[in-house]
């Protein structure tokens, strides 16, 4: 999982609450333990959310745990990250690939 203090685990339970209704961006991985490329991303969302804390909260989401909000949001590839703003999605990548994901958190923070 994550080594980042600033990495949190967030469920179908409590997603609404600490996702849609925040009040700065939201990133969220959809990941899952046996998941080769999500433990490749885990490090680059542990330095986005050390370098961006202040302006980007970061979540984790265990799909096999979870299954609602995967599928209410279409996730059919792990790892998918979504950045949320205002309760919508505004921008995703699938895949481990951090330039990527590092240019998604710049654009959108």
């Amino acid at each position: 999982m994550s080594e980042s203090k600033n990495v949190s685990v967030i469920t179908d339970a409590n997603f609404e609450e600490d996702v849609l209704k925040a009040d700065r961006p939201v990133l969220v991985d959809f990941w899952a333990a046996w998941c080769a490329p999500c433990r490749l991303v885990a490090p680059v969302l542990d330095e986005i959310a050390d370098s961006y804390g202040s302006k980007i909260k970061v979540f984790k989401m265990d799909v096999d745990n979870n299954s609602e909000t995967p599928h209410k949001y279409g996730i059919r590839s792990i790892p998918t990250i979504m950045i949320f703003k205002n309760g919508v999605v505004v921008d995703q990548v699938i895949g481990a690939n951090a330039a990527q994901i590092k240019t998604m958190v710049e654009k959108n923070t």
